[in-house]
């Protein structure tokens, strides 16, 4: 990971405690520094204070990627600390209603929409002039509900599928600008939030979660899950110079469960 992104600013938004943190972390780690945007200040300070200590710089702007004034605010601020913008990664994260259309509030879809999808859109644009001038990309993390019909994933999927297609669309206006416009799309990750996740699971049925685990892995090549730092790596990869000639594409990390 060493100097893939050395000395390249970098915005993250929605560094909660699961992928957003392990995204600022590697971040730091192959060289970068950073600006990290998400609503809860308190979680920021935590994250900064880790990027820190694996001596890069990190600002922290708490932001409403909803709100138009807000996120203007994180542009501001972040071009006011570095004078430049290297890489946006949006990733934003709403916990999807897990029930079927007949009983989604609609409401819950419009939320879902206006942050998954429009936020990254805002996010995109208020930084296009910056890297245009730098050449620079855009990651949006996406999830692999894209790739299946599940029960009880409608609205997930439906907000994750219009930013898909969004960022398709932006990778072929940005282009001609130098921006790379990419998606990340993982499977379960392997992490705390899901190891949380598992343990309820498995106080609910009466067994362990290495059992859970198992059961879940099972429907990959690889037989296991993608942890947030192989996540994080793919990110990366598509935010470096490596992957200069990538664009509008989807990378899929899943261990193998879905193939596209």
């Amino acid at each position: 990971m060493s100097n893939l992104l050395q000395d390249k600013i970098v915005v993250v938004s929605g560094v909660g405690p699961a992928l957003g943190r392990t995204l600022a972390l590697r971040c730091a780690e192959a060289g970068a520094d950073l600006v990290l945007a998400a609503r809860t200040q308190e979680r920021l300070d935590e994250v900064a204070k880790e990027v820190a200590d694996l001596g890069r710089r990190a600002v922290t702007v708490s932001t409403d990627i909803t709100d138009q004034a807000s996120a203007e605010n994180l542009a501001a601020t972040a071009l006011d600390a570095y004078g430049r913008v290297d890489g946006l990664i949006n990733n934003a994260f709403r916990v999807p209603s897990m029930k079927p259309f007949a009983r989604t509030d609609f409401q819950h879809i419009r939320d879902a929409v206006e942050l998954t999808v429009l936020g990254a859109l805002r996010l995109t644009q208020l930084f296009t002039p910056a890297l245009a001038e730098s050449k620079g990309s855009v990651v949006n993390v996406n999830s692999m509900v894209v790739r299946h019909s599940q029960e009880r994933y409608g609205s997930y999927k439906l907000a994750k599928s219009a930013l898909l297609a969004m960022s398709q669309s932006l990778a072929t206006e940005l282009g001609p600008q130098g921006i790379r416009v990419n998606s990340v799309a993982p499977g379960y990750i392997w992490g705390d939030t899901l190891k949380q996740y598992f343990e309820h699971q498995a106080n609910k049925f009466g067994i362990t979660i290495e059992q859970i685990y198992e059961h879940t892995a099972a429907a990959s090549d690889l037989k296991r899950l993608p942890t947030t730092e192989e996540v994080a790596d793919a990110v990366i990869f598509l935010s470096s110079p490596m992957a200069s000639a990538i664009t509008g594409q989807c990378l899929d990390v899943n261990c193998g469960e879905f193939h596209h």
